[in-house]
């Protein structure tokens, strides 16, 4: 087929713009948990900037808005959540030898 006789096929695929994680009425700020909430991992993580699809200067903000509020006891600076459940009370057994006094 010639070079100039080729159509130019669009693609098959669809792409779909995906929404801004933040829109321009949110601010970002350490008491709104509810965002903030949304750039941490399960982990207490912070997520990286290509992850959350944010601007650089969105980035810096979140991640100045975290650390404050783990500063201020609002968030954990880790999440033990799973680390709680796993850990169960044992009983203490006596010890098989016998004290020395």
């Amino acid at each position: 087929m010639d070079k100039s006789k080729r159509t130019f096929l669009k693609s098959k695929r669809s792409f779909r713009r995906r929404l801004p994680p933040i829109q321009s009425g949110d601010r970002i700020d350490y008491k709104n948990m509810s965002l903030i909430s949304r750039f941490i991992s399960e982990q207490g993580k912070i997520l990286s900037r290509r992850v959350n699809r944010l601007t650089l200067k969105q980035q810096r903000l979140i991640t100045i808005a975290i650390k404050q509020a783990r500063i201020l006891s609002l968030l954990p600076f880790l999440n033990n959540e799973k680390q709680l459940e796993r850990i169960e009370p044992t009983t203490r057994t006596p010890s098989l030898r016998a004290r020395k006094r």
